[in-house]
């Protein structure tokens, strides 16, 4: 009897579980790799432009699929050994092994791609981005997840797996301010020395959600915050003095209480425990009160660079009116005040406004009021007509109706800061109706990741 032979097919095979062999051409804006096999897209994470590798097919559509990396078989010349030790494991950075000038390309395009596809600017005038001087140990913030080890018996701290939940033990982090270094390991000893119970997030219950560190990168100062579903901690007060005690730099100890079952990491509620519930910082030359749940950017001297530039396009003369729309604790606003006749901060969150209006108190700076509410619900009330309005939305960007009303009220000019190119293109392509988009400039607040910051300036058109 004749075995049955099987049909013979020219048609490739695109499966689940299939490896392939291919180049690495591009990366996407999560970091990962992408290559491209028999006209179809395949995304790789752990992958440079360059790379030659194997790859196993995880997840599989018509024309594109992910990738789970098996082999590098020829290295880019973009690849370089990562700082971190568990760089491949760890969420937390996704461009160790991307040579730093190379990531700033990669950077530079991506803000250029999103303006050409979402936003539909033929050739949009994007700058080099602003590099950092050192691309490790910026970071003025921490925020890790605490969570027990697989026996019950360990508390852990550290970020999350890449597309997990399951904890990354760590006692340091080469990309966070190495001043923060010394508290992590003796603060979860000092936890499971107490006995205070870790959060489970499936079952919602426990105590520690995560530990919170902070630096005034020009002072030095510390602030360390323990987030807790309830706060039944005993002996909390007593560790607190100890921790004051044991560390010269730190200023304060703080308790956030987050009862809610949310990823959210930060709660309603934040009561000082030692010390005072802020830090000092020096930030363009003014100082600043920064609590634990401010939000301010992390990395501190880009954060200063992008001001700066800011300012030297604007050419301020002193007499302008001024609107910083999502304006935070004044971290822009009030320098941008010295320069004109009258700045104007709108915020939705009422902390950031009071911690606003105390450091314009503390600057002595006069010539400023803040507003707190929705950008979309103030901006169309202000009785001031502004000659710039800044802006600088989450990540989601502009509601539609701040749009609509900078329409209207057509402003001389405009300063667009965002974390999110795709967004930003978005609500540029909105405003560009009336306005003429005139310069980019990136900067690199996020050393070792795919995030970019940007500012795009826009300038009324005469007709």
């Amino acid at each position: 009897m004749s075995k049955t032979k099987r049909p013979v097919t020219s048609e490739p095979r695109w499966q689940q579980g299939q490896q392939l062999e291919l180049r690495i051409s591009d990366l996407n804006h999560d970091g990962g790799g992408v290559g491209r096999w028999q006209e179809r897209v395949v995304f790789v994470p752990d992958t440079v432009p360059g790379d030659w590798v194997r790859v196993r097919l995880v997840r599989v559509k018509p024309q594109y699929a992910y990738g789970k990396l098996e082999q590098v078989l020829e290295p880019s010349p973009h690849r370089v050994r990562p700082s971190c030790i568990v760089a491949d494991k760890c969420g937390g950075c996704q461009w160790q092994p991307v040579d730093y000038a190379y990531q700033l390309q990669i950077k530079r395009q991506l803000v250029i791609q999103d303006l050409q596809r979402i936003g539909g600017f033929q050739n949009p005038p994007v700058e080099p981005v602003l590099a950092v001087s050192d691309s490790l140990g910026y970071r003025n913030k921490a925020t890790y997840p605490v969570r027990v080890d697989s026996l019950g018996s360990k508390v852990q701290a550290g970020y999350f797996q890449k597309g997990s939940h399951q904890i990354i033990n760590l006692n340091q982090c080469p990309i966070q301010d190495q001043r923060l270094n010394p508290f992590l390991a003796q603060i979860k000893q000092d936890i499971q020395q107490q006995g205070w119970s870790i959060y489970n997030e499936t079952q919602h219950l426990g105590e520690i959600r995560h530990l919170g560190l902070r630096i005034g990168r020009r002072t030095g100062e510390v602030l360390l915050t323990l987030v807790a579903r309830q706060g039944h901690l005993p002996q909390l007060n007593e560790q607190a003095q100890t921790w004051m005690q044991r560390y010269p730099a730190l200023v304060g100890v703080c308790l956030n209480l987050n009862p809610n079952r949310t990823n959210a990491i930060f709660g309603p509620e934040t009561r000082c425990l030692a010390g005072r519930p802020y830090l000092r910082e020096q930030f363009a030359g003014l100082e600043f009160h920064i609590q634990p749940t401010t939000f301010f950017q992390v990395n501190t001297e880009q954060a200063e660079a992008l001001l700066t530039r800011i300012q030297q396009t604007l050419q301020l003369q002193g007499n302008e009116i001024v609107i910083d729309a999502y304006c935070g604790i004044g971290t822009l606003t009030l320098p941008l005040a010295q320069q004109v006749r009258q700045a104007i901060g709108i915020e939705v969150q009422p902390d950031a406004i009071e911690q606003a209006r105390a450091n314009a108190a503390l600057n002595a700076i006069g010539n400023v009021e803040f507003y707190l509410g929705t950008t979309e619900a103030l901006l169309p009330t202000l009785s001031w007509q502004p000659d710039l309005v800044l802006l600088d939305p989450p990540r989601k960007g502009c509601d539609p109706a701040v749009i609509a009303t900078l329409l209207q009220q057509l402003p001389n000019r405009i300063v667009y800061v965002s974390c999110n190119p795709a967004t930003l293109a978005r609500d540029l392509k909105l405003l560009s109706t009336a306005y003429e988009l005139t310069c980019v400039q990136p900067a690199d607040f996020f050393p070792q990741t795919a995030h970019v910051e940007a500012a795009a300036f826009l300038k009324r058109r005469e007709s």
